[in-house]
């Protein structure tokens, strides 16, 4: 298979993964290539995902780093394999990358984590509400792109809409909630969108509002994506240049204990709930 020129956030976590593997073992990359019976060239290449490996000589690598735990293992190997072509390859060369891996990682996320200060989550926006926030972009956007981001943004929300969706738990603060975007109108009917949203037995929503004080990280927006095994949790920050992706064990708890103050500061569900009717009707 010749090699990609520009790999996905997934298959670059990968290649990252098994340079982990190989270096935590002692292994150098020659030995790994004569391990695998590949140039020193094709490992580099292996672990900076822009050419794939086979499931055998995943796990022959894996062996030879007496890498003992088969569920971790099992996952790269997924990670390496998966199943079909995702629907946001349809928007490769019309959307940036950035975009794109962002779908695919919250597409493979078994629960995902977020903490939203100025905005509505972005799974849970109405179109409307969206609409006004792609046309406030500097430089502005064309309409045809526009309409592009509307499109993928709807399709991302399926994600917790199939069949056997992914567990959400999500922080948004007061601030969030009385953005007047568009409008009292819009924003009054993406209160009560969100109020359907938390019916939904997988969704939990949670409120943080003004009287709460302070809390860390604060006006930062973070999605938590976490995968079939620990190692591959993901952290996803906004920045102005695009989405950051953060896998390195310690920034994975520090984003961890980042939502868990949150999460102990805000409201329950149940009075979440009222919170958020309470600034509807008083639109």
């Amino acid at each position: 298979m010749p090699p990609r020129t520009a790999p996905t956030e997934r298959q670059r976590r990968l290649g990252s993964e098994l340079r982990k593997m190989r270096t935590a073992a002692g292994i150098t990359a020659e030995q790994a290539a004569a391990l695998l019976g590949l140039d020193r060239a094709k490992i580099s290449n292996i672990e900076t995902g822009i050419r794939s490996i086979s499931p055998e000589r995943l796990r022959t690598l894996a062996c030879n780093c007496d890498c003992s735990d088969q569920a971790y293992v099992n996952a790269l190997v997924n990670l390496a394999h998966p199943t079909g072509r995702g629907w946001w390859e349809r928007y490769r060369g019309s959307l940036s990358p950035g975009l794109l891996d962002i779908a695919e990682v919250e597409s493979y996320a078994v629960r995902m984590r977020t903490a939203h200060t100025a905005h509505i989550p972005g799974l849970f926006q109405t179109s409307d509400h969206a609409l006004e926030l792609f046309r406030a972009v500097l430089p502005p956007l064309p309409e045809h792109e526009v309409a592009l981001r509307l499109a993928f943004r709807a399709e991302r929300q399926q994600v917790l809409k199939r069949d056997t969706p992914p567990a959400y738990v999500g922080v948004v603060h007061e601030a969030a909630l009385r953005m007047q975007f568009g409008g009292r109108k819009i924003a009054r009917a993406q209160l009560d969108h969100l109020l359907d949203v938390c019916e939904r037995p997988t969704v939990r929503l949670l409120v943080i509002p003004f009287s709460a004080g302070t809390f860390p990280g604060a006006g930062q927006t973070v999605n938590y994506l976490q995968g079939p095994v620990p190692q591959l949790d993901t952290a996803q920050v906004d920045s102005s240049h695009g989405p950051d992706f953060l896998s390195e064990q310690a920034q994975l708890a520090k984003y961890r204990a980042h939502l868990d103050w949150m999460e102990r500061i805000a409201l329950s569900p149940e009075s979440s709930r009222d919170f958020i009717r309470d600034i509807a009707n008083d639109l």
